[in-house]
């Protein structure tokens, strides 16, 4: 009886995350995961917080325990990186992440002992890897998708002056020099790092699970990056070290150093996290390997060109690449038939810019995509899009736990209001809400 009695507690937190956009799909590896991470208590009280950030006094009267009572368990859950406690003019307000990017990844971003990391890295692996509705849902579900590349600096700044010199050939009939290498700050990693009020530095979730089962690969691992208020959180609570601007920009060149992909969150503005990804362990560089055409990651504006001429087959673009997009052919040259060349697969090429940087004949560089990929503009606008896609939207605004406040209602339609009509009628839909519906009517042209 007890052990039914918890796995309800575990089944009814994991309703309350596939509320979510980025939930988890109910497994019993899934449970024991959440029964590693906290007690069955902990889970039961987690199952009645509100999906928004909300303060200690809203958590005790939906628990019925006092102020004082309420916010012992919400810290010591903060503690543990369960929850994240963000400190704003209105004193601390708490919100449960989703389990990526969030409490999964938490869980393993230090060393420690008050749970076993070996037990919980196997369950990791076993769950996310190998049954794998987890990743298929979180990566392969709608169109807009969790985390997006970031275009490497250096490969970049090596195209432009490529193109300003006039140096490269012509690449689709239109010669590279004249073709601006549009790139918007919000596109570079170092403008996250430069312009974020507080970062942090943790180890790699990915490259510790893997290091525990046995196949985690040299790259380095203490260089993950998280920003703003969660990069707060987790440094007070010691699961990320604070560093500054400068040493920022120093692991950013680390990462570029060791071939590693910037996967960071899909928004404009805000973003929370970047990581500094290799394409054997880290799990969005192996979703994008497995469901490439499904588009489970949002690449750069950039694609490689290949200079076929200048290739020698070395085949050291195809080695470092994460996703398998580049691979060595037949180069169909009759008087040396063994030998080969570079080929790219542009459909699922992330557009990292890493195979540039290794190329001895310098035979490869970036280009612009033919059609800009669009981010949305920050964490609630890229919510509301995956609520929509995902069939999820009323979960969002209609948090049976707690009512939404007015302010946050706006900012939901106001997002709503500047979708595409296909996608207000997808919303309006999920809602089956007449008062959306006719809202929508008086105020979209």
């Amino acid at each position: 009886m007890a052990h039914a009695t918890a796995r309800g507690a575990y089944q009814q937190l994991t309703d309350r995350l596939n509320r979510f956009p980025q939930g988890a799909p109910p497994s019993e590896l899934l449970y024991r995961i959440l029964g590693l991470l906290m007690s069955e208590r902990e889970a039961g009280l987690l199952a009645q917080v509100p999906i928004r950030p909300f303060h200690a006094r809203k958590a005790a009267r939906i628990w019925g325990v006092s102020v004082g009572e309420a916010r012992k368990i919400l810290d010591g859950l903060a503690s543990r990186a369960i929850l994240l406690d963000v400190e704003t003019g209105g004193g601390t307000v708490y919100v449960l992440p989703p389990p990526m990017a969030g409490f999964f990844e938490f869980s393993m971003m230090r060393v420690r002992d008050d749970v076993d990391q070996h037990l919980l890295s196997e369950l990791l692996y076993e769950y996310i890897t190998v049954e794998d509705d987890f990743i298929v849902d979180l990566f392969t579900t709608g169109q807009t998708q969790l985390g997006r590349v970031f275009v490497n600096e250096r490969a970049l700044a090596a195209a432009e002056e490529r193109r300003r010199l006039g140096a490269s050939r012509p690449s689709h009939g239109v010669p590279s020099a004249t073709c601006p290498l549009t790139v918007l700050d919000y596109e570079r990693a170092s403008e996250v790092i430069q312009t974020s009020e507080h970062m942090g530095v943790g180890v790699c979730y990915c490259r510790h699970k893997m290091e525990h089962v046995g196949r985690a690969c040299a790259a380095p691992r203490d260089i993950c990056m998280t920003f703003g208020g969660t990069a707060d959180s987790l440094i007070r609570h010691g699961y990320a070290r604070r560093v500054d601007r400068v040493e920022g920009m120093d692991l950013l060149a680390e990462a570029y150093e060791n071939n590693l992909v910037q996967f960071g969150e899909n928004v404009q503005n805000g973003v929370a996290f970047i990581c500094n990804c290799c394409g054997c362990c880290c799990e969005a560089m192996i979703a994008a390997r497995r469901f490439g055409m499904q588009d489970p990651v949002y690449t750069t504006n950039f694609v490689p060109h290949i200079d076929a001429a200048a290739c020698n087959g070395c085949g050291k673009c195809a080695d470092v690449c994460p996703v398998e997009a580049m691979t060595l052919v037949s180069a169909n040259d009759p008087h040396k038939p063994r030998k080969r060349r570079a080929n790219l697969d542009a459909g699922i090429c992330l557009g990292c810019g890493v195979c540039t940087r290794v190329c001895p004949k310098d035979a490869l560089w970036l280009e612009p995509r033919p059609e800009r990929v669009i981010t949305p503009v920050d964490t609630l606008h890229r919510t509301v899009l995956m609520a929509i896609e995902r069939g999820r939207l009323q979960d969002c605004i209609f948090d049976n736990r707690a009512l939404l406040s007015h302010r946050a209602m706006a900012a939901i339609l106001g997002v709503i209001l500047r979708l595409p009509p296909l996608k207000q009628a997808l919303a309006t839909e999920q809602m089956r809400s007449r008062y959306l519906v006719r809202l929508l009517e008086h105020v979209t042209p």
